[in-house]
């Protein structure tokens, strides 16, 4: 059953475009969600969520600057009880998983139909975790093969299996230029992988990344 007022929604991307077109999506259905909102990137959608509460946020995954991800975890460090549903264009089970590991309310596609969008929508509203119709099954799968130990060390934090090999060699204390050598890629290669490890695992060097991988049990 639809919501007896118009659930109220806040609009985040890094291209105006998007959020026009996301406006022009939602237009048929405003009796049942009232775009009250937009952000253009995730510095200016902390001051219009604050201002504005609205009852779910839909941000894209990747934005310039700060991502998708990381504005969720600020919006729900404010505010626990924030619902929001992650938009993407990334039909992959990881960014899904991730997308949950920070407390999104759901993870969409942007190929999503306007119908099946606001169905989502209100899916979350109620407290319900809205995952795209064409992700389902195979998130489902996945998460029971993740529940069988199937994949790579690292992947319930939402490591990628190439960040998966180079946390190993990072926590057997290989230099960047180590890394380089064993996986045949550049040095920045590395640095841009051990960015991305820093942020998935919420540390902020080396250190961190080592005491987070044993003390999760990632390397024994």
């Amino acid at each position: 059953m639809a919501p007896t007022s118009p659930l109220r929604l806040v609009l985040v991307d890094d291209h105006e475009m998007v959020i026009e077109g996301l406006k022009a999506m939602l237009l048929t259905f405003g009796d049942r969600v009232e775009v009250v909102g937009q952000a253009i990137g995730a510095e200016q959608a902390v001051t219009v969520v604050q201002e504005l509460q609205p009852d779910i946020v839909l941000c894209d995954v990747r934005m310039q600057g700060s991502s998708g991800l990381d504005l969720c975890l600020t919006l729900r460090e404010r505010d626990p009880d924030r619902k929001v549903v992650m938009l993407s264009v990334y039909d992959d089970e990881q960014y899904l998983f991730q997308a949950l590991r920070v407390g999104a309310s759901g993870y969409l596609l942007k190929s999503i139909s306007s119908d099946e969008l606001v169905r989502q929508l209100e899916f979350a509203h109620r407290g319900q975790t809205a995952i795209d119709p064409s992700m389902a099954a195979r998130a489902a799968d996945t998460a029971a093969r993740l529940q069988r130990d199937e994949f790579w060390p690292g992947v319930r934090q939402g490591l990628t299996q190439r960040e998966s090999e180079i946390l190993s060699y990072v926590v057997n204390g290989l230099s960047n230029r180590g890394i380089a050598g064993k996986l045949v890629i550049g040095e920045e290669t590395v640095k841009t992988h051990l960015s991305s490890i820093y942020r998935k695992l919420g540390v902020s060097d080396r250190t961190g990344a080592v005491a987070t991988a044993l003390r999760e049990g990632i390397y024994q």
